[in-house]
């Protein structure tokens, strides 16, 4: 049996874990919005039309915040199109999935609905076919409380109190050729850099969210995300990163994704940390995560070949074991960039490459990488600590040599907690020490397992045990991920 090593301490914290790195995305995309979070009619629909059944698997899967609404949607979006009476708004093309918009929700639905739901709203605005005023004017009409043109405009349509939308994404993409509106990263950042300039006018209480590369092999990757800041350091407090992983086939380099995200995610810390050194700025530019996930399959799709109506199925994935394992071993990515990534979206809420799929009329239902999901969501609180893996290594072709075995930690202070979510991306059996640097040891509380090759539900995991030197021994299978809580006890 292969071994491994994993140190961490409770005194070395690396930040706190913000709650909004367990976000999720609703685009107006496929059957996201209609027929999955909306749908009056529905058995469950509540007074507004959204359902309720989706609603309480949102809940349970520990959703703190939500992107709206795109994506690659918002580029050809007119916010105004979705707001006042319904029998009033028009019926659109949507440029980005060459569909039919109904305008049936829009701002002041979505934002009910996650009031509702108890999660943070982050608004994405349309510098891809508008600009500088459009989105001024919807912070205005999201957040100002009255007395002005579109502040009035909200509560004659129906709410008094702004929204306070407090997270607002400049763009979307805009360094792919595939977004409307697609341009160079000198002339986005400066439109980035003056469209924030008037949002924060409005409301200077904001945060900004400038565009950073799509994925990491795109060809402008690095250079965008330097020329982007040089232009908007001073409004932006976050730069985005997307990442998408996909089963190609190649199984060990599929389980390695955790490895290129980690560097990814390196990569663009660097980049902007140099810019801001450069810039002889002492503000440190954090990053939002505000699109990953994995794919079963190449969800490209020919939208001509297909007459545009509302709500047509997209990259519907049905999830597999693996994929679980893998949406797992991201979130330890994360984790392991907490005090850097702050925000973060997986990609998309309802049947839309999603954690949650739904029928017309019909339930709704998880899918496999709603689990690991949830569990971290729930079990990872306070401070991200420093973790320290030695071990062996997996080669894989699209990534190079990779650690067999990664994992990340948290620790809740005032509970006394430590969790720890740990993945064997190996085809073999993993024996992990488990040592605790400091006073005290660790016993474990409560613990959960996922494998590769099992039913896609968490099941108790037992195979642990303490060692006589204060360790603790876990016994991980092939292709695995774990989650587990410990109590530190002196």
């Amino acid at each position: 049996m292969l071994t491994a090593d994993i140190t961490l301490s409770t005194s070395f914290h690396r930040g706190p874990v913000d709650r909004r790195l367990f976000g999720t995305f609703v685009e107006h995309m496929g059957r996201c919005v209609y027929t999955g979070i909306y749908e009056p009619g529905h058995p469950t629909a509540d007074e507004y039309g959204f359902r309720g059944d989706v609603a309480d698997l949102v809940r349970e899967l520990g959703v703190t915040l939500v992107r709206y609404p795109g994506g690659n949607f918002v580029s050809g979006y007119r916010w105004e199109d979705g707001i006042g009476p319904r029998d009033a708004r028009p019926r659109t093309f949507d440029l980005a999935w060459r569909g039919i918009e109904p305008n049936e929700v829009g701002t002041d639905e979505f934002l009910r609905w996650a009031a509702l739901g108890g999660l943070t709203p982050m608004m994405a605005v349309n510098l891809g076919t508008r600009g500088i005023q459009a989105a001024a004017d919807l912070v205005e009409y999201c957040n100002v409380r009255e007395g002005t043109r579109w502040a009035d405009l909200r509560r004659s349509n129906g709410t008094a109190d702004p929204y306070k939308v407090p997270l607002w994404c400049l763009g979307n993409e805009m360094d792919g050729p595939w977004q409307i509106g697609h341009t160079s990263a000198r002339e986005y950042g400066a439109l980035a850099r003056e469209a924030g300039k008037a949002m924060k006018l409005v409301d200077p209480g904001i945060e900004l969210v400038v565009c950073g590369s799509s994925n990491r092999e795109m060809p402008t990757f690095g250079y965008w995300e330097a020329e982007v800041l040089e232009q908007a350091y001073d409004v932006a407090d976050y730069v985005s990163l997307h990442a998408y992983y996909l089963n190609d086939g190649e199984r060990a380099g599929y389980l390695g994704s955790g490895a290129a995200l980690e560097a990814f995610i390196g990569d663009v810390i660097a980049t902007a940390d140099a810019v801001g050194a450069r810039l002889g700025r002492k503000k440190r530019i954090n990053l939002s995560c505000d699109e990953w996930n994995v794919w079963t399959r190449d969800p490209s799709v020919d939208l001509t070949a297909r007459e545009p109506d509302v709500a047509m199925p997209l990259t519907e994935h049905e999830y597999t074991p693996l994929d679980a394992v893998v949406t797992g071993d991201l979130l330890v990515a994360l984790l392991n960039h907490a005090d850097r990534v702050r925000v973060g979206c997986q990609s998309l809420l309802v049947n839309v490459s999603a954690p949650i799929l739904t029928q017309p009329g019909g339930p709704a239902r998880k899918q496999t990488i709603f689990y690991p999901f949830a569990l971290a969501a729930h079990m990872a609180r306070g401070q991200s600590l420093h973790t320290v893996v030695a071990g062996s290594e997996v080669s894989t072709v699209r990534h190079g040599d990779v650690p067999a075995v990664a994992a990340a930690a948290t620790h809740d202070e005032d509970a006394g907690e430590v969790a720890l979510f740990v993945t064997n991306r190996g085809a073999e059996p993993v024996r992990v020490r488990l040592s605790h640097e400091g006073p005290g040891t660790l016993k474990v509380q409560d613990a959960w397992m996922l494998t590769a090759t099992g039913s896609g539900l968490p099941l108790p995991f037992t195979q642990y045990a303490p060692a006589d030197d204060g360790t603790t021994i876990l016994h991980l299978p092939a292709e695995s991920w774990t989650a587990l809580t410990a109590q530190r006890k002196d």
